[in-house]
């Protein structure tokens, strides 16, 4: 019988990293991957990437099956943005008391600082946009774009999610007083998310004499799903404007260019930051700060409004 040959050693031992993302499908988590393995790259880390599919238990799962495994096969930190608010606790808990660093992408969470406290010699960070400042300036494309006020629906993410919770509350600081009559949505960060949380508040009593001023989504992927279906079931609706959020050079820039969206708010990436934040660690020494925030910018057309450069971070 043939025996098998045995399997390349890693050439980066002890230098493994897991990068849990939440959906492929979404342009912007692999424009996070993307820039999470050039900065692995550059690290000289040995860089793993899975995707949730949006499933909060599946993700739960993914980790797990990490933190769990032999000793030789764990990764020394993992980088993660939850599905779900805290939904990764159980796991990142355990991950400290197995000796495993730990950042958490894009939202706050209220274990981070429990943990800092109690495993120092780790690294254990959040790497975050500013959400409070991209709903400011969703508040201020608002203002230039349809200042008489009027119906605006606004679709927010997963509300158990400080970057959702944080998004509305920013929006709703800079309209304070202005004569908008709110409609807050649900979705999910996705397509599919934006269509049906339109589709529940058309199938509401009433709604026909809610023609919207403007819809606002928490990002643009919802965007283009609440324009489909208000486009395919409201033609009356024709020249009413959508915002959006990531702001991607081929996705959410490009439809503001073609018009298919009013403006968007770009939003830095945040797993190359982190990922470059680990390489620091390993390489140098240097442990990461314990939050950072990204700056994110405006994106308008010529005329309505200028993007401001975005991606500064501070500690």
């Amino acid at each position: 019988m043939t025996k098998e040959p045995a399997a390349d050693p890693d050439p980066t031992p002890g230098r493994r990293v897991l990068l849990a993302l939440v959906d492929e499908a979404q342009e912007y988590q692999r424009l996070q991957a993307a820039e999470a393995a050039v900065a692995a790259e550059r690290a000289g880390i040995s860089l793993e990437t899975v995707f949730a599919e949006n499933n909060a238990i599946a993700q739960i799962y993914q980790v797990f099956a990490r933190v769990h495994a032999p000793r030789d096969s764990r990764p020394r930190v993992i980088v993660a943005h939850p599905v779900a608010g805290d939904g990764l606790e159980r796991v990142a808990r355990s991950a400290v008391r197995a000796g495993i660093g730990w950042i958490v992408l894009n939202m706050r969470v209220r274990y981070l600082e429990e943990l800092i406290a109690e495993a120092r010699e780790l690294p254990l960070s959040s790497v975050s946009p500013d959400n409070l400042g991209i709903g400011r300036l969703h508040g201020q494309q608002v203002r230039a774009l349809v200042p008489d006020g009027g119906v605006l629906l606004y679709i927010q993410g997963p509300p158990d999610t400080s970057a959702a919770q944080d998004r509305l509350r920013g929006m709703q600081e800079v309209l304070a007083g202005a004569r908008f009559d709110w409609k807050v949505l649900q979705g999910d960060w996705t397509e599919t998310g934006g269509e049906k949380a339109i589709a529940g508040f058309l199938r509401l009593k009433g709604h026909e004499g809610a023609r919207p001023a403007i819809v606002v989504a928490q990002n643009d992927a919802m965007a283009i799903g609440a324009r489909r279906i208000i486009r395919a079931l409201c033609p009356d609706w024709s020249t009413v404007r959508f915002l959006g959020c990531d702001g991607l050079p081929t996705a959410g820039q490009r439809l503001v260019n073609e018009g298919e969206l009013a403006a968007t708010v770009i939003m830095p990436s945040t797993a190359g930051h982190a990922v470059d934040m680990v390489g620091a660690w390993l390489n140098r020494g240097i442990p990461p700060p314990p939050k950072v925030i990204l700056q994110p910018s405006s994106f308008m057309p010529v005329g309505a409004g200028q993007a401001r450069s975005a991606g500064k971070a501070k500690a």
